[in-house]
This record gives C-alpha cells, structure tokens and sequence, in this order.
C-alpha cells in the first residue's frame, strides 16, 4: 500500500523536533550538528532570533494579499537586491525551480520582442540541476533527471562540463542563452573557474546572447561574497536565486538587467504567492545580516579555517577521502568509499551532511557557524570515516 506521504525520497530515520543555530534536535534528544541546513537554505542556522522576530511580528499583522496589490516588504527586498547586485529589476518566487521557469521565459521573450522568435534554445551542462520542474528538468538533460517524464520541454542544448570547444560548436543562430551555476551542487560541488565564467560571459556577448546564473545554491554568502560571480569580477543578464534568501522560509527571486527582462510586461508572468509579506519580511531580515561586508569577511575566514581541517581529515583517512573541493562554505569532500556510507555514518556520529553526484558528499554549514563548532564539525567527521573504515577492514577479513 502506498504511504501517505508520496514516496520519492529515500528518507533517513532521523525526526527532528527543534533546531538551535548550527544544531537539530531528534525527538530522543540526540544533538546533530548539521552541515546540510536543509540544502543551504538554512544560511543562519536554525531559529535565528532576527529571523524568528521578523516573521512573527510581521505574521501578527498581515500573511497574503496577493500581487494584485502593492507589497511594501517586496519593495524593501527588491530595492536592497537591486543596491547590492548587477540587476535593475527582481521578480520574487517560491523557490529555485519556479525561479528557472522564469530565468527560461525571460529569455525566450526578450528575443522574440527584438524580433528573433528563433531564438530559443538555451545552452546547459553535464551534471547540472535547475529544480524539478519541466524546464529545470529539460536544462539539465540527464538520464537521472528525465527518465520517463518525456516528452521533454524543447529548445535545450547540453555541454560536457570543461568542454570549450562543444560549447562554441553549440551555439547557433537559434541559441538565446547559456545557463550555468557558478558551482554546481547537486553536479558535485564543481566551482567555475573565474576564467572560464569571465570566458562565458566574453562568449555570450560576442554572439549576442544571455547569460543566466544559477546561484540558487551558491548565491546569498555562500561562497564568501553575496553571489558566487562576483568573485570572477563578471556580471549576468539574469539570475536564479532561492534557499539561502529565505533562510529557510519558501522563498525564491529571479534578478535581471533592465534590458534583459524587457520582454516581461504586465500579464506575461505572475505568482499567487511569490513575494508574499511573510516571506518577504524574513527575506529583508536575512538581507540585512548576510550583505553585510563585515559578515561576508567572517565567512570567508570561517571557510577557509574548515576546508584546512578538512585537508587534514582526507590525508588522515585516504581509503575514505580522495579530495577537498567547493568554494567559501560550500565544500565537498570526494569520496573513495562509497559517499552513502560515509553520510550514514555521519548519522551515527551525529554530523548531518548531503550526498551529491561523483561520489561526493556536501559541507553546507551555517554561514554563522563558530569556530568551535567548525572543529566539533570535523571531529564527528573523523568518528564516521573511522566507523567507514572499520566496516571496510571487516569486508576484507
């Protein structure tokens, strides 16, 4: 019989009752330090008290309107957006997957206003994730992704990750943007070389074409700057953003140029929720503490603090660990042991991290995390790739 809830996910036997900052509580009490935050959504940990107190006063006063009618908290959060980034205009969502519907209209439709209506593909890469909706799916192109959801969502093209020479070769006269995430995620924690996206955006405007980011993952301070691309001194026509935005509320935005989102007039996009007041208000309150230069500078000091650790840990377990990756707070440690046992260990040693592709298991800390708890973190990593090893050495007796 199936269950209640819809089975497609292979859920972990941990129920979590309470969170406090860089910790989740079981409901027998366990203290599990979590290195996931719910996929980099929880950038501030659990019930951070600027968070919990914009959204409570703002719940004591108005949830939902609709954007048939002026939101002020938007406003606020547009405008804030818009003084600290490359866009002119924000379109606010639910989440990362409605935030790549967008991304992929807007593109379609800027060309089709110039007067190019063929100009509709848009360029992906291997192992990328753009959410799970038809068009997320439909970029991304992978087997893993697609099976059996056909027919899939014309107009998409795909390129080996590192493949300059298939990139060129796939743009056409009907190609309108290259989408790409700065580091991939799901792919396995693969940071874009700052040349290679400077080299990106040089390519898109010299045949005239888009460039759309996905820093749905990497965007809000994770890497150490407010979006990933700044490191690389470039800057897109539009942008997907979500998880860290809301801090754990649902909340997602697309960021675009003035001349890039020219096409979205009133009537050719909407959302019943998007951009609500609750939202919204926890969105200007993770603004105010993320933008900051001040905590942004802590993050790269804290990043850098935890990947030397970990560079420790992988030499001190080689039959676990073959490599550190990532950038800023957003790291992966490559495995050589299979990544799912390591996760489950961690589980056993009450350290929360999340499997991703190419074997590789993610670090996605709160940004805030301490310097103690940065230790804590890698303590309980050693335990588990001791625990790895262990069954290991019982295989091969």
């Amino acid at each position: 019989m199936i269950p209640s809830v819809l089975p497609t996910y292979n859920r972990a036997p941990l129920s979590f009752a309470k969170g406090e900052g860089s910790w989740l509580i079981e409901d027998d009490g366990r203290r599990f330090l979590d290195l996931g935050s719910g996929i980099a959504v929880n950038a501030l940990g659990h019930a951070h008290p600027a968070l919990v107190a914009a959204l409570t006063e703002q719940a004591g006063k108005l949830w939902h309107t609709s954007n048939l009618y002026q939101i002020p908290q938007q406003q606020a959060l547009a405008d804030k957006l818009v003084a600290a980034t490359f866009a002119d205009t924000v379109f606010f969502t639910n989440s990362g997957t409605e935030s790549c519907e967008l991304a992929v209209k807007m593109a379609r439709k800027y060309f089709y206003e110039k007067g190019q209506p063929e100009k509709v593909e848009i360029i992906g890469f291997e192992g990328s994730f753009h959410g799970r909706s038809s068009a997320g799916i439909a970029a991304a192109g992978s087997e893993k992704m697609t099976k059996g959801f056909g027919p899939l969502l014309p107009g998409f093209r795909h390129v080996a990750w590192g493949d300059h020479d298939g990139l060129k070769a796939a743009i056409t006269d009907e190609t309108a943007a290259i989408l790409i995430e700065p580091v991939q995620g799901e792919g396995g924690i693969r940071p874009l070389p700052d040349q290679c996206l400077k080299g990106l955006r040089d390519l898109c405007d010299e045949h005239g074409i888009l460039l759309i980011l996905d820093e749905v993952q990497c965007g809000m301070g994770r890497t150490g700057k407010l979006f990933a691309h700044e490191w690389a001194g470039v800057d897109p026509d539009i942008m997907m953003v979500a998880k860290g935005i809301g801090g754990g509320f649902p909340l997602g935005a697309v960021l675009a140029t003035e001349d890039a989102a020219s096409g979205m007039t009133a009537g050719t996009h909407g959302s019943t929720y998007g951009g609500n007041p609750l939202g919204c208000a926890v969105g200007n309150a993770v603004m105010d503490l993320v933008a900051d230069p001040a905590f942004l500078s802590e993050v790269n000091r804290k990043a850098g603090l935890l990947r030397q650790k970990l560079e420790g840990l992988v030499a001190g377990h080689p039959e676990v660990f073959e490599e550190v990756r990532g950038a800023g707070l957003m790291l992966g440690l490559k495995c050589k042991a299979l990544n799912a046992d390591v996760v489950k260990a961690g589980y056993d040693a009450e350290v929360i991290t999340v499997p991703a592709a190419d074997n590789v298991i993610r670090l996605l800390p709160p940004l805030n995390l301490s310097d103690d708890e940065v230790a804590e973190a890698v303590t309980r990593l050693d335990a588990a790739a001791t625990e790895v090893e262990l069954a290991q050495a019982k295989q091969t007796a």
